[in-house]
């Protein structure tokens, strides 16, 4: 079972794991978008680890929640609020039990996802972080390595797709051929899962 630390974990792990990418992720948006998306989800990552440390949260749910509140606080763009509605999101649909079951998580941040398709207005295959978030929840049911593996495929899977959603989507077929730096964000945080579940 998960509990409030395992939680914890999971969200220090991403900001571990975006801290390492940050650059890349920067170099990836560069090309089809803004340039700033290793640099805020850095701090936006940073502020969450932070806010943990200091209220550190005693349910699964409300560890997500918190997180999911700070992002939309610190992080400018579109990444700000799509992370944080999935988070949020995640954390309402796990409710104020004390521990969750794998199964229960998957299920929960399906709900995530879905939030975040309706806010963004985006589908599978249009190049957005979706194409990594989608495929991880399907193969959460199964388990943390086979969601790790799924998000890290579907970020891959984004190189020859042309983006119909976000900044990206103005450059039309100058989108093709490089991988999108939301899913690639996405696989930074399913992989950070995977590695708090290790």
């Amino acid at each position: 079972m998960l509990d409030a630390a395992f939680f914890r974990r999971w969200m220090t792990a991403t900001a571990s794991a975006v801290d390492r990418e940050a650059a890349r992720l920067t170099d990836l948006d560069s090309a089809i978008g803004d340039a700033d998306h290793g640099a805020n989800l850095q701090r936006g990552f940073t502020a969450v680890t932070a806010v943990l440390e200091k209220e550190a949260p005693d349910t699964p749910g409300a560890v997500l929640a918190l997180a999911g509140r700070q992002l939309i606080s610190t992080v400018g763009g579109a990444s700000g609020p799509l992370y944080g509605t999935l988070l949020r999101r995640t954390g309402k649909a796990l409710g104020d039990r004390a521990e969750v079951s794998r199964e229960e998580l998957a299920t929960a941040l399906g709900d995530g996802v879905a939030a975040v398709a309706q806010l963004g207005g985006a589908a599978a295959g249009d190049k957005t972080m979706l194409d990594a978030l989608l495929p991880a929840v399907e193969a959460l049911g199964e388990s943390f390595a086979a969601a790790g593996a799924a998000a890290e495929a579907g970020a891959l899977a984004t190189v020859p797709l042309q983006a119909r959603k976000g900044r990206a989507s103005y450059l039309g077929e100058r989108s093709i051929g490089h991988q999108d730096p939301g899913a690639t964000s996405s696989a930074l945080l399913i992989g950070a899962l995977q590695e708090a579940a290790a």
